[in-house]
């Protein structure tokens, strides 16, 4: 069995303080996320990331986020079912490549995700699992009441025994009489927000930081839903406006401030895992372990233009040396790659959108 090392990871810093347990066996205390997220101005936080000893090439730069709190053993497999068409490699019944970079990888079950929760009552937290069809964990539920059980996405921090509950459908009765029959929202809010818990927009307090969030009424979850994403409530429009408002404001990580509904769900805390960025795969055999294929350059294709010869290839492609002329940045069907080239119609505005997100900025967008 290869023998791990667990590092501490500095953001900020150049080197890196490795911790060599005694044996293999000792289980370290992994380090929590705290209840607000590692922010531009903390950038000396640290980590703790596995990393191996250099038995072999693939080993020498493997790292992988420590994370001892996963499930060891097999997923629920009620909540599963097989991935059809794997072994397609991104082709259609023709055997034209639709889709690029696919092709081998391992075989996969997809576990099937409560994103709209709209089961009250409370859910204990069985176990934590990595699912290999995302980037986030997961977690298993079990209703106390029926003991169904269901998957939903993992919130940073969350651990096997904790109780989670979703107030989509309403207040609960015990709740509402713990507080002698009044709705004030700032005891609601206190006794409800916590970590885990499904709520309406409108019930959360503006500055909660969520994730796992819908777009309308009894739709399930669209934003926020990978590794270490989340989203900041920034108003609600019914503190302002006489009769109340549809939409709740709410400001994404790209920097997009939008409306959504206010009856959409929304999860507490931020998405799990947040450290998956940080991971190196170490090797070209591990991408295609996991369904992806090289990447090739344009400019080391063969031409565009080279009819009756080969294929065409890319418009960058051909000539002699690594110049791809004095031509534009496209993309392999000729559309301009760079440069901000819009592809959305001037009348088809998102008009959910306030504020867009900063774009084709580069290395000139302010820090």
């Amino acid at each position: 069995m290869i023998r791990p090392v667990t590092s501490v990871w500095t953001t900020g810093r150049v080197y890196v303080k490795y911790v060599r347990p005694c044996k293999y066996s000792t289980t370290v205390e992994p380090l929590m996320a705290a209840a607000q997220p590692p922010t531009d101005s903390n950038k000396n936080a640290t980590f703790e990331m596995r990393t191996y000893k250099p038995r072999t090439p693939g080993l020498r730069h493997l790292k992988r986020p420590y994370n001892q709190h996963l499930w060891k053993g097999r997923p629920f497999l009620p909540l599963t079912f097989i991935k059809k068409g794997h072994g397609k490699g991104g082709r259609n019944n023709t055997g034209r490549v639709t889709v690029r970079h696919m092709g081998g990888g391992h075989k996969r079950r997809i576990r099937t995700v409560d994103f709209l929760r709209e089961t009250s009552g409370p859910h204990r937290v069985e176990r934590i699992e990595h699912d290999p069809g995302r980037s986030a964990h997961i977690a298993l539920l079990n209703e106390e009441a029926t003991g169904k059980k269901s998957y939903i996405i993992a919130a940073e921090g969350m651990r096997a025994g904790d109780v989670v509950q979703s107030y989509l459908r309403g207040i609960p009765r015990d709740l509402l009489d713990s507080m002698g029959g009044v709705v004030d929202p700032g005891v609601l809010a206190a006794k409800t927000a916590w970590r885990g818990n499904c709520l309406p927009l409108h019930m959360i307090p503006v500055g909660t930081l969520v994730f796992n969030i819908g777009s309308q009424k009894g739709k399930g979850a669209v934003f926020c839903r990978s590794a270490g994403t989340y989203a900041v409530i920034v108003s609600k429009e019914e503190e302002t406006k006489k009769g109340g408002s549809k939409y709740v404001v709410i400001r994404l990580q790209s920097g997009e401030v939008r409306k959504v509904s206010k009856h959409a769900c929304a999860t507490i805390g931020t998405a799990s895992n947040p450290h998956h960025q940080h991971a190196q795969l170490g090797k070209a055999g591990r991408s295609r372990w996991l369904n992806i294929r090289p990447t090739v350059r344009g400019l080391a294709m063969n031409a565009d233009q080279m009819v009756n010869v080969c294929p065409a290839d890319h418009p960058h492609g051909g000539g002699r040396g690594k110049s791809k002329g004095n031509v534009n940045p496209v993309s392999p069907w000729g559309l301009p790659a760079k440069g901000g080239y819009k592809t959305r119609k001037v009348r088809n505005v998102n008009r959910w959108v306030v504020v867009p997100k900063v774009r084709n900025q580069g290395k000139r967008r302010a820090k």
